[in-house]
């Protein structure tokens, strides 16, 4: 089974930039996860609050170190997670386009 979760946005802090660690912004989350289903699922309700409650809780500074941090804590509360795929995107930093930050994971 495949879990998409598209345009998880919300603010929180994240940044390296003065203003980044003092004003929140928007970040969008895109999450796909592959698991086997044998009659237990992963609830993606609780996969969206754990990556809102861990971005809000570690304030990161580097995108990088926030997809480290998600795909360790998300294998450790769902650990039927095969594979997992992140992307963060930062949509107002620039001007003219959004920058976003990937990495896919298998377990």
């Amino acid at each position: 089974m495949t879990i998409l979760i598209k345009a998880l946005s919300f603010e929180t802090i994240i940044g390296i930039l003065d203003i980044e660690r003092i004003q929140k912004q928007r970040v969008s989350i895109d999450v796909t996860i592959d698991y086997e289903y044998a009659g237990t699922f992963i609830n993606y309700a609780d996969v969206s609050e754990h990556i809102k409650t861990a971005m809000h809780r570690e304030q990161f500074t580097l995108i990088e170190e926030a997809l480290l941090a998600l795909k360790s804590s998300l294998k450790v509360d769902f650990p039927l997670i095969k594979s997992l795929t992140l992307q963060i995107s930062k949509p107002d930093i620039l001007p003219d386009c959004e920058v976003c930050v990937s990495e896919h994971y298998k377990f």
